[in-house]
């Protein structure tokens, strides 16, 4: 490993948190630009899997794009191989949680997503990604559970008074 191996690992790291920041802040636009245009993704095992960027960011703008769909996404332990001077894939542990107001849902779970990447006029692009669960649960909230701040509802500004 050298030193330029460990500049293609951060660049190749600032793309998945970026993927996932473009997720839970509904960066469509955004997230459109880390994709080559032939990207192909297989989300929870292939249950949801579709060809081209076009059809990657339409799946995120037809399932998560409202208001009620409240995510948090994430990532740590990520094994990162460089298969190439522009190819490299990638092992990431993921985390997250799902709040749904509209169903009055809440999804929790852990997995493993499998990338391949490319580099595309010195910028590291997906060129595959997907994930497999360890596992997700699904709960219904609680009448009595509150959401006191989110991004769109509140301004990401907590309901909660402070302290006096």
């Amino acid at each position: 490993m050298t030193p330029d191996d460990l500049v293609e690992y951060e660049q190749i790291k600032r793309l998945k948190y970026a993927y996932f920041r473009c997720i839970d802040l509904k960066l469509w636009d955004e997230i459109e630009t880390l994709f080559v245009e032939d990207a192909e993704c297989a989300y929870s095992a292939g249950a949801y899997s579709y060809q081209g960027r076009d059809a990657i960011v339409g799946f995120f703008r037809k399932a998560m794009d409202r208001e009620t769909f409240l995510s948090s996404h994430k990532v740590h332990h990520p094994e990162i191989e460089l298969t190439s001077a522009t190819t490299a894939r990638a092992t990431w542990a993921l985390e997250d949680t799902v709040i749904d107001t509209l169903w009055n849902l809440r999804i929790t779970g852990a997995s493993f997503y499998e990338d391949e990447y490319v580099k595309v006029e010195g910028s590291w692009k997906f060129k595959k990604t997907g994930y497999k669960r360890v596992f997700e649960e699904l709960e219904p909230r609680s009448p009595e559970t509150q959401l006191t701040a989110s991004w769109w509802g509140t301004g990401g500004r907590s309901s909660l008074p402070a302290p006096e």
